[in-house]
């Protein structure tokens, strides 16, 4: 099995939270939901979520607690089975002059639920040829599958940008032994999906810490991936966080961040990076968007307890629309 990792909204507790987020609510385009994609402002630019798809994440196959039983309970106090419903979302920044996509879906990879990014994207008014950059925050299935179509490019004049390290270890066939069995499909996956690009010479990898776009900073995370990468998008004061998969079941990490997924490369790793971000995140009541958050997959981080919540920006329910000529 590829790739595929759980966000589920979580229920509110901080007022003070939830008024920011309704802030932000009120100006984004909540009735877009219905067409697989969400329009929202940042500043002087546009933020736009759109949906690939969903799947069913068993829980109890995946997620490794630090408590027996922990995540039973948590998916109990939040009215969901072991089989979790789970979004996969990608992001176009608009800048005016530039589109940015951060992440492509599944493409064909992961079956007929998902693949849905492109037909969102053309909902939401844009042509895949008007892509510029695709940002990628790692190389799982989920997030790279839609590069491709049939062997082609589907963003054929964009350059693609990844982390220089996540490049590096998924092209080493050598470093399979290192993986769980549930991603080491993810080399192939690699080659496919890369391959028409790099042929090209549309992939440009950066470095954490690089500008890979107007007011878009490349954040290392580590602990998913070799290469894990979030991306900082910020407009006129205004600051957008970008999460890649820092959390998976939001429903058991946000009141624990220390519940982690055998997908996680380092798992001690992933732990700090979810705690800190986390923390940094309700602190500065930065927005934050999830990859698998249920869809927009876009909001804000409170403390709840001895944890944290999620506050969503807007409508988490999607119909998914057909393809556009």
């Amino acid at each position: 099995m590829l790739l595929r990792s759980f966000i589920r909204r979580h229920p509110v507790y901080a007022t003070t939270a939830l008024l920011a987020a309704l802030d932000v609510t009120s100006v984004a385009h909540a009735d877009d939901t219905s067409a697989g994609f969400f329009r929202m402002p940042l500043g002087k630019i546009t933020v736009v979520a759109l949906s690939d798809g969903r799947f069913m994440l068993p829980a109890s196959q995946l997620m490794v607690e630090p408590r027996k039983g922990e995540v039973a309970g948590a998916l109990a106090k939040a009215h969901l089975d072991d089989g979790v419903p789970t979004s996969v979302n990608a992001f176009l920044i608009d800048t005016g002059d530039k589109r940015i996509l951060i992440d492509t879906g599944s493409g064909a990879f992961l079956g007929a639920t998902l693949g849905e990014v492109g037909q969102h994207l053309r909902a939401a008014g844009y042509r895949a040829d008007q892509v510029d950059e695709v940002l990628i925050t790692h190389l799982h299935a989920d997030h790279v599958g839609g590069l491709i179509d049939h062997g082609r490019m589907v963003y054929p004049n964009a350059t693609v940008r990844v982390d220089a390290r996540e490049q590096a270890f998924w092209e080493d066939r050598g470093n399979a032994g290192k993986v769980d069995a549930s991603v080491k499909a993810t080399f192939d996956a690699v080659a496919t999906a890369l391959k028409p690009y790099e042929a090209a010479g549309h992939v440009k990898p950066f470095k954490a810490g690089d500008t890979v776009g107007p007011g878009i900073t490349a954040l290392d995370e580590p602990g998913h991936t070799a290469g894990h990468t979030g991306y900082r998008v910020e407009s006129d004061g205004k600051v957008l966080l970008v999460w890649g998969d820092l959390v998976h079941l939001a429903a058991a990490q946000f009141p624990d961040p220390k519940v982690t997924i055998h997908f996680d490369s380092t798992p001690a790793d992933a732990i700090h990076t979810r705690e800190k971000a986390l923390a940094a995140a309700s602190k500065a009541g930065y927005l934050v968007a999830g990859a698998h958050i249920a869809f927009p997959g876009i909001g804000r981080v409170a403390r709840g307890g001895t944890g944290f919540s999620w506050i969503p920006v807007g409508p988490v329910s999607v119909n998914h629309a057909s393809p556009q000529p």
